[in-house]
């Protein structure tokens, strides 16, 4: 399974960028738990999108109607991933704009791009008092975007690295994220196909019932 981090820090180096790696880390382990007893399990993908080095060109996804060569392949590599963790530092009490905008972008080229995709939500702060993003601007965000959004969302003020607290918040959220993952929520129905399932005639699943003998 691809996972695929999209960190929104500015800073080198940055705590948005670290708290994403310790999810990746925590959701890559959860992943490859039920494997554990296979020889060799191949260990998940965990790439990371520095959206500081796409703002450029972001922006000029908007002026010129295409994204440049580096944020064409950030969109291709979130399209083709299993699940995404997303992270953000909070400006004014809500996401960041070069968040914001990275997502615009994607969903300018690709509105379907994170249908049925489960997306875990991250931010960092310096109080404790902007944990409310969260669910008051990143989790609407994501289910406008129609993707699956883990149930706990993770978020991390200063005071917060190095409690334990914040290592079970990890824990609890890498751990909904792999489970969504591996579930049947994330086989989305190929282009022109609706999701139903396929329709089996009665008469076809009574003769699979019948003794053959």
């Amino acid at each position: 399974m691809k996972l695929v981090v999209v960190s929104a820090g500015l800073s080198v180096p940055s705590s948005t960028r670290l708290l994403g790696d310790r999810l990746a880390a925590a959701a890559a382990a959860a992943a490859a738990a039920p494997a554990a007893t296979a020889p060799d399990p191949a260990p998940a993908e965990v790439p990371v999108i520095e959206l500081r080095d796409l703002a450029v060109e972001i922006a000029h996804t908007f002026t010129h109607g295409f994204p440049g060569r580096a944020l064409a392949g950030a969109f291709d590599a979130v399209a083709g991933a299993d699940g995404l963790i997303v992270v953000t530092p909070v400006f004014s009490a809500s996401y960041s704009g070069l968040f914001k905008s990275f997502f615009d972008a994607l969903s300018v080229t690709d509105e379907d791009a994170l249908a049925g995709k489960p997306v875990l939500i991250a931010a960092t702060g310096g109080t404790a008092r902007h944990s409310l993003v969260l669910d008051h601007a990143l989790r609407p965000l994501f289910s406008h975007l129609k993707a699956v959004v883990v149930p706990t969302g993770v978020y991390a003020a200063s005071e917060d690295w190095g409690a334990g607290g914040l290592d079970g918040r990890i824990g609890r959220a890498a751990g909904e994220l792999a489970a969504l993952m591996a579930g049947p929520s994330t086989a989305r129905p190929a282009p022109g196909r609706d999701s139903f399932r396929e329709v089996v005639p009665f008469e076809e699943r009574l003769a699979a019932l019948r003794p053959t003998g």
